[in-house]
């Protein structure tokens, strides 16, 4: 699964979202791409488990991917 990510500015921000996202039951590795404002997550984890983990942690998800209204982008 896949979070964009606004307000990392570092890697401290990093480490933060890493550290929430692997906190919730059901994920097995996390992936955060500080550069790309996102994280991959992998596992059977509630997809609204992992937003709130990140909102809870300090940072902003992105709906819908960015760019596109349908998100395609």
């Amino acid at each position: 699964m896949e979070i964009k990510i606004e307000g990392m500015t570092c890697n401290h921000c990093k480490m933060r979202v890493e550290k929430a996202l692997n906190e919730v039951e059901g994920v097995t590795g996390v992936n955060v791409d500080l550069e790309g404002k996102k994280a991959v997550v992998e596992g059977n984890a509630d997809m609204a488990a992992l937003e709130n983990a990140v909102k809870e942690a300090g940072y902003d998800v992105v709906k819908g991917g960015g760019g596109c209204c349908c998100g395609c982008k």
